[in-house]
């Protein structure tokens, strides 16, 4: 059983959103305290994205003005910066992670946020994960967040 050790941090993360805690107790009566928030403007992908996607005329070699008209794939701007905001949290962990800052953490984000972490993290702060938690808590209270991540961990 993995226990929320004194001096934890616990990264509480969605793709907007984060907050580095720090346990200052032990993992029976976890008290965590925000050490740090990020937050990042991301407006909805329609207010980001051009007004319609590019087309393509399908033809033959030589005569590109016979056959069908196709769309191309518009870039989804809103989950890109999502996937960056990940990107900027695992940097944010290794320079931590590399200054001494913590021991042990644990790592509480929606499902998709902790895919894209989980390929940004470096071996340094691989080392450190003594738990992770596939949730979104960043609109959580601290307490309930306390409360939530001790009882993932004490499963």
């Amino acid at each position: 059983m993995t226990r929320l050790k004194n001096g934890a941090w616990v990264l509480i993360a969605d793709g907007e959103k984060a907050l580095f805690l720090e346990n200052v107790t032990d993992g029976e009566d976890p008290y965590l305290q925000v050490r740090r928030i990020e937050e990042q403007d991301n407006p909805k992908d329609i207010d980001q994205s051009a007004n319609r996607p590019g087309r393509m005329q399908e033809g033959r070699p030589g005569n590109a003005s016979s056959g069908p008209r196709s769309a191309f794939q518009d870039t989804d701007w809103h989950q890109l910066a999502k996937d960056r905001f990940a990107d900027d949290l695992a940097d944010i962990l290794y320079r931590q992670a590399h200054r001494g800052e913590f021991k042990h953490l644990v790592i509480v984000a929606a499902p998709k946020v902790l895919g894209e972490l989980r390929k940004s993290l470096h071996k340094e702060v691989e080392d450190k994960i003594i738990g992770e938690i596939p949730k979104t808590l960043t609109n959580h209270s601290v307490d309930e967040i306390e409360t939530l991540v001790k009882g993932e961990l004490a499963a």
